[in-house]
Formats: C-alpha cells, structure tokens, sequence
C-alpha cells in the first residue's frame, strides 16, 4: 500500500472513533440490545440517570475504569503518534474515545470530544476537571470538597458528555482553528474507526472537504457517511494506518 503523502507543508487531521479502541479490545459496555447489565444506557450516561441513581452511574464508570486500566494502545495508536513527532504544530487528533489509549501512546496533540474515563469533575460548581482513576463504590461515593468548604454538598461525575449535553466549545475551537490554518494548504483529513454517525464528529469530513482537503476513510466497514470521502480503506486501523502514514 502507497503511504499518503505527506511533505513538509501537510497539515493533517485525524478523527478517531470506537473501532481504534475496539481493536485494543476495550471492554464493550452494552449487550446486543443496548443494554448494560439490564438498564437503558442512558440511565448510567445522563444527567438526568445521575441525578437519579448516582450510585448506579459511579459503579458503571468504576467497572469502565476497572476494564480500561489493563488494556493497551495498538499499532494504530503508535502510528499517529510516530507522526505527530514529524509534523508537530501541523497535526491535531480529535478522538471520540475517552480511554485515554492516545495518549498512553504518547500522542500529545488530542481533543478529547467526548471527555476522559480518566477525569472527574463537580456535578454543581465549574471547578477544573482533575485527574482521576478511582473506582467508587455506592457507599462512599465522591462528594467536591470546594463545595463542601463552601457549605454545600455536591456529588463528582465523570468528565464525559453524556447524552443531551453539548460538547466543549473550548474544543471546538481548537478543531476549527486547525481547519482554518490548514486552508489553502496541503491539508489531509482521516478518519479511523468511525461509525460517521454521531454528531458533530460526522459532520467534520465535509468541513475539511469544503477547505480543500484530500480525506480519508479507514474502518473496517463503510461508515453511513462513507460516501463523503475522497478515499475509503477497508480493514483494521492496526494495520492501515501504519502503511498509510509511512511510520
């Protein structure tokens, strides 16, 4: 297989979904009907299912974390970490995934769109998310001490966006002001492991193609957006991604 080509003036962009993380074999958390252990996912990945049952929330991420701790990034991960070192400022990873397997392999350049398993943060108050790889069990679930020192009490949740909230606009931003300065440029757009299904991440291949960018597909089946890019390969990202970027 050609690798890309990728010189000096190359801006790329890398999109990354749960097939990357699949192919780690990160624990998946729904049976074939949706569900986790008898209950709508929802109820462990709302805000309304952690008002609810934040007991019930606390133990899915503790057994998410539990599953994740073991696990460890593949040839894929590697390989768009072995090219972010040659093309530096010139490379950004926006990734769906929140395993935190990107950067074990030591990609720095990463937007977590949809949060980190690996971060905790104040149900109530706008305090910073902090690290945090702490299994919580129901009777001694975390409470925020900045809200505790201010008389109130308040619950930790995982730093993750759950259905019916918006993504950071703060990350955003930053996958639009790469686009901006790809403009007029070599700019490459590659999305791995992608269902093309969710949004805004699905939305993103036509943004770069409206810029100029030559895009790429790389799942091991066509996503429902397949038919927005300029190359589709099928296959495992372990495998592609490597040859295709050359590392």
């Amino acid at each position: 297989m050609k690798p890309i080509h990728l010189d000096d003036s190359t801006f790329l962009f890398v999109l990354t979904g749960a097939g990357v993380s699949a192919e780690s074999g990160v624990p998946t958390f729904r049976d074939s009907n949706g569900l986790w252990e008898t209950h709508p996912v929802e109820k462990v990945a709302s805000p309304e299912g952690f008002e609810e049952d934040p007991a019930l929330v606390w133990r899915f991420y503790s057994q998410r974390r539990a599953g994740a701790k073991v696990v460890k990034p593949n040839a894929g991960h590697f390989a768009l970490a072995a090219i972010e070192q040659k093309l530096g400022d010139r490379f950004l990873l926006a990734t769906q995934n929140v395993d935190g397997l990107h950067s074990k392999a030591g990609s720095k350049r990463v937007v977590e769109m949809h949060g980190s398993l690996w971060k905790t943060r104040c149900s109530q108050c706008d305090r910073a998310p902090f690290a945090d790889d702490a299994e919580y069990s129901a009777d001694k679930l975390p409470g925020c001490k900045a809200c505790s020192e201010k008389g109130t009490l308040a619950l930790l949740r995982p730093h993750i966006v759950w259905f019916g909230e918006n993504l950071d606009p703060t990350d955003l931003e930053a996958i639009s002001d790469f686009f901006l300065k790809a403009k007029g440029k070599r700019f490459v757009f590659i999305a791995a492991g992608t269902s093309g299904a969710v949004w805004p991440a699905a939305g993103l291949v036509k943004q770069a193609r409206a810029l100029g960018a030559e895009t790429w597909l790389v799942n091991a089946e066509p996503s429902a957006n397949a038919n927005d890019f300029n190359h589709v390969q099928l296959g495992k990202s372990g495998d592609l991604l490597p040859a295709l970027l050359g590392v």
